[in-house]
């Protein structure tokens, strides 16, 4: 890292020296960091999480590290690093984050015989607990999304259990909608297909308009 915008691409390329899955698989993950907005800053057609549009490919998009990951994620004296995979280079066993990454971005995916998803949360109030846990105080955490939404958390036990979703639809007149926040994972492309559906099965009123 140099501080200026470097080539998706190169990254990736880069990166396949230490990590030995496809340029496919490593090019979504930093894309999903990006869009994030807090590691990596963007440069280019990233996509949008709201709408479902792709990015642009590798080659056309530029990234480097935000001033917040360089400040909070590095610390080469207090790294453990061991061989990569072929052995060619030495990479760390993990980074020494002073941040609680795991919950500030969420994860999901799957493995063999075992599944994880973890849900974000607030930045913000996320450092507010860690202050409280210094200060032996009590204190709650909810998951946050980026898309915005209307969470029921009554069925959440901190981190185990389940939470709804739904859009924040407000009403604009007599025969007017207007959906201004989507759940996570659902897109407006997603939403309107669906609404599509759902009024040609006769579920919603033929004069019925609906702005997303």
């Amino acid at each position: 890292d140099d501080g200026r915008f470097i080539k998706v691409a190169n990254v990736v390329g880069h990166a396949m020296q230490y990590h030995p899955h496809g340029d496919a698989s490593i090019g979504d993950a930093l894309v999903v960091i990006a869009n994030k907005r807090y590691l990596i800053d963007r440069q280019g057609n990233y996509g949008n999480v709201f709408t479902g549009d792709p990015p642009a490919a590798a080659r056309y998009i530029e990234c480097r590290l935000s001033q917040l990951a360089r400040e909070e994620l590095f610390n080469d004296e207090i790294t453990e690093c061991v061989p990569s995979y072929d052995g060619r280079n030495k990479e760390p066993v993990t980074l020494p984050s002073k941040l609680p990454l795991l919950l500030m971005l969420g994860t999901e995916g799957i493995a063999v015989g075992m599944s994880s998803r973890i849900l974000p949360h607030n930045f913000p109030e996320l450092l507010e607990a860690q202050i409280a846990i210094l200060k032996k105080q009590p204190f709650k955490c909810l998951p946050d999304f980026q898309t915005g939404g209307l969470m029921d958390a009554r069925g959440y036990k901190d981190g185990a259990g389940d939470i709804k979703v739904r859009a924040r639809i407000k009403v604009k007149d007599d025969s007017t909608v207007l959906i201004t926040e989507v759940p996570p994972t659902t897109t407006t492309e997603s939403l309107m297909a669906s609404i599509e559906d759902a009024s040609r099965k006769g579920y919603m009123g033929l004069q019925s308009n609906i702005a997303v």
